[in-house]
């Protein structure tokens, strides 16, 4: 399973691309063209055009510039083609009153078909201190 690892990892790594080069499309394309995508605010998005075109609104708004950093915490095998990740984002962002930083964890539902790994759904959880 080490290279399924890796070939997930890789996919957190050009979600990442796609979301500092400000690219809707780039960032989009590992997902499945039916995927899940729920936002922070609850929201839900369905299927990668969706998904690019409401980041590209975001990248050409208030996420313009921005750096988000994502880092794998865990990959869980749920079959040989079906896997969750964890992944801690942290985002830092200027929306015009200063430098400001966020960190999200999200869970990856991804799944191989026909030899290829795609985000199949996504859910991004804002992390906020205690008592917040």
């Amino acid at each position: 399973m080490a290279e399924e690892e890796r070939a997930i990892r890789d996919i957190v790594k050009r979600v990442q691309d796609g979301w500092n080069a400000n690219s809707g499309q780039q960032f989009a394309e590992p997902f499945a063209d039916d995927a899940d995508y729920v936002i922070v605010n609850a929201v839900h998005v369905k299927g990668r055009e969706a998904i690019g075109a409401g980041h590209q609104q975001i990248f050409d708004a208030v996420y313009k510039g921005s750096n988000n950093t994502l880092t794998v915490e865990h990959v869980r095998f749920i079959r040989p083609d079906v896997a969750i990740a964890h992944v801690l984002a942290n985002l830092k962002f200027n929306p015009g009153g200063g430098p400001q930083e966020a960190s999200a964890r999200s869970t990856w539902v991804l799944s191989k078909e026909g030899g290829e790994w795609r985000i199949a759904a996504f859910q991004n959880t804002p992390l906020a201190q205690f008592g917040e």
